[in-house]
């Protein structure tokens, strides 16, 4: 069973700048998705957290070499060498580029400057020496300029390749000698057309491409990610306007190298490239209309009136709370063609472009006498979700089945998780089982250095729990994160009839896993939802934001529901529909908890649990015990706790047990390995 590389991962630790790497994530976001989750990785996580076996790309951006091997020498760096010559593929932009490289030297002379030194990772066997141009200052675009470079067109196959063009340098170097390592496995992917400030010995390569053990790497001296658009024209340096407008001419030949570029590191790419959507108005809705109102009015003690218009400034985002009626007026023109009316104000005219989106105001249209009609929300249907809601809920065994009774729906959000945990005024004064949803998310959280991709066609929503601190003897919190677990597959498993023997299992301690429609000979799994969950205390109370991301509709990434489907016997059940599944989950999440809080994880939700769950009797290696075979158990009842007993002499029981707790483990199912966080 192989895990699928679904992460693109771009380290953002110790040495890296702000802007390097918020112009990595834009191009590798633009020209990736949905087919991967590309997301900023800590050097703690390179280090500790088991990465590698869904990493598809690693990329060190741009930033300064030194503070990259003060991080990573030696264990990270281990481990980086071991990806790729295992199968996987790495990006190095600029300092990336010499940190990739078997020797760096940087300004060698300037003793302001210099850096000199051998590296580890060694992907290309030879010297990358800067600068390349002179004139370079740190943090600075004094030395920017737009650099011709000339492609290797022989070496990359596939896709519109340019012949030339211009991209952003500020302080790279040149692989030095790069010709004469051919017979290693280098190639040249593109060189400099001008003179350039040190020795280069023969060639000027400016790109290059490495074969290491079964993987391959790819070093850049320049930026080909900066995409103009995101560059400041008043920037500092006296010609940087002008720098600008060069490389805004040269923009479609840039990007159409990057994609061969990523194309030759075995990453399937969007020849069409994909933009950044703009944040959508947010609508606030309950079950009963009229208690929409009810809401806002319990938010009023943090509600502010400026010129006639009431918003909540919380700790992370500025709310906008708008009238229904006026809301409606506003409808009128975004019938008429090419209107954005729905869009909320992120500038420059809705140009693709780098997106502060703490400063964006999210708009929300309060819905107190009807649901909103389709041509408002075209990509939720309100009317399906709440019938559908009220159809489960009659069926509930257990009372209190409150859970979605007041949604926030926005077609594009930051994140579901997000709007709930980070604004905590709000969040104290909203009920439990509040629940956000959106069509796409445009900064989605993951657990640890995970992430779920979000594009349409995922069911993604965060719902808030006010977790009474008075029964967690009986009713520990951290059960929280397995309830959901439980009431995603039990709600995928009860949607309706003909569903109940879809192949979904829980993968410890929160992720959701499906066997793959594309290999139903092997009964190999792929994961196709994640779960994270934050909790604070607050007011003699957990606060819990639960957050849950489930391929639906769409195959991409991994696979989803509706593929999962072909592996049922035919005639094969209706196709999953968003509106009907999030009333089914929220139903059975709320039925779950409800039983949790009078009963705690009593025998017949373990069985549940059990039933559902990929571990039982699987062998693990724990790492962080020196590498000791152990049995999974289960979990305890009382804490939610791991339980692995000991292996010996031929994987016999020792009698010696093990708990292990879920934020300070991690579990690589792929692998059987448990591994502690530190």
């Amino acid at each position: 069973m192989a895990a699928k590389r679904m992460n693109v991962l771009v380290y953002s630790g110790n040495g890296t700048t702000v802007e390097a790497v918020r112009h990595c994530l834009f191009t590798l976001r633009r020209l990736l998705a949905p087919h991967y989750a590309v997301i900023p990785v800590s050097g703690d996580a390179l280090i500790k957290e088991p990465w590698t076996a869904t990493c598809a790309l690693l990329v060190i951006p741009g930033g300064a070499d030194l503070p990259y091997c003060r991080t990573l020498n030696g264990e990270g760096n281990r481990r980086i060498t071991q990806f790729v010559e295992r199968g996987g593929a790495y990006l190095g932009l600029c300092a990336g580029g010499y940190y990739g490289s078997k020797r760096c030297e940087f300004e060698v002379g300037d003793k302001a400057m210099e850096v000199v030194g051998d590296r580890e990772l060694a992907f290309y066997p030879g010297t990358c020496r800067g600068c390349a141009f002179p004139g370079f200052v740190y943090h600075s675009e004094e030395g920017a300029r737009a650099v011709e470079l000339r492609v290797e067109k022989g070496a990359l196959a596939e896709g519109a390749i340019p012949d030339v063009f211009r991209s952003y340098y500020n302080g790279g170097g040149v692989f030095v000698d790069a010709p004469r390592y051919r017979d290693k496995g280098v190639e040249i992917l593109a060189s400099f057309t001008e003179d350039i400030n040190v020795d280069s010995g023969e060639g000027a390569a400016a790109v290059v491409y490495c074969k290491v053990g079964e993987g391959v790497a790819i070093l850049t001296s320049p930026h080909p990610e900066f995409a103009p658009i995101n560059l400041d024209r008043k920037a500092d340096g006296p010609g940087f306007p002008q720098v600008v407008e060069d490389l805004t001419r040269d923009d479609k030949p840039r990007t159409d190298f990057v994609k061969a570029c990523l194309t030759k590191l075995g990453l399937r790419v969007n020849q069409e490239s994909t933009t950044v959507p703009s944040l959508s108005r947010l609508h606030l809705t309950s079950m009963e209309p009229s208690e929409a109102s009810g809401i806002v009015a319990g938010l009023r003690e943090i509600v502010s009136v400026r010129d006639g218009e009431e918003y909540i400034k919380d700790e992370s985002d500025t709310f906008h709370l708008e009238k229904q009626n006026a809301w409606s007026l506003n409808s009128l023109a975004g019938t008429l063609p090419g209107d954005e009316s729905d869009k909320t104000d992120q500038g420059d005219g809705g140009e693709d472009r780098i997106v502060d989106y703490n400063t964006v105001v999210k708009r929300i249209v309060v819905h107190e006498k009807e649901y909103p009609a389709s041509k408002e929300t075209p990509y939720f249907n309100h009317h399906a979700f709440y019938a559908n809601l009220k159809h489960y809920q009659e069926k509930l065994k257990e009372d209190g089945g409150n859970f979605g009774n007041h949604l926030l729906y926005g077609e594009v959000v930051t994140s579901t998780n997000s709007l709930l945990e980070k604004n905590t005024q709000m969040l104290r004064r909203l009920p439990s089982g509040f629940t956000a949803t959106a069509t796409v998310q445009v900064a989605g959280r993951g657990r640890g250095s995970n992430v779920w991709v979000s594009p349409a066609g995922s069911l993604m929503f965060s719902t808030c729990i006010r977790h009474p601190m008075a029964i967690t003897p009986g009713a520990p919190v951290v059960f929280i994160q397995y309830l959901a677990a439980l009431a995603v597959v039990e709600g995928i498993k009860s949607y309706d009839v003909g569903y109940q023997n879809l192949p979904i299992k829980l993968k410890w301690p929160n992720d959701i896993y499906a066997q793959d429609p594309t290999k139903p000979q092997d009964k190999a799994y792929v994961k196709i939802g994640g779960i994270l969950v934050n909790s604070h205390y607050s007011s003699s109370e957990y606060l819990s934001v639960v957050g849950i991301g489930l391929n639906t509709t769409n195959a991409s990434p991994t696979t989803s529901l509706n593929a999962l489907l072909s592996l049922l016997p035919a005639p094969h059940p209706p196709l999953f529909t968003l509106e009907k599944l999030l009333a089914r989950i929220l139903t059975t999440f709320s039925s779950l908890y409800t039983r949790f809080c009078r009963t705690g994880f009593d025998r017949q939700l373990e069985e549940t649990y059990y039933r559902h769950w990929l571990h039982t009797d699987q062998i693990v290696t724990l790492e962080a015990e020196g590498g000791q075979r152990a049995r999974i158990q289960g979990i305890t009842r009382d804490w939610g706790l791991l339980v692995a007993e000991e292996l010996g002499w031929e994987d016999r029981a020792t009698g010696k047990i093990w708990t292990l707790q879920s934020d300070s483990n991690s579990f690589d199912f792929f692998k059987g390995l448990l591994k502690r966080k530190q």
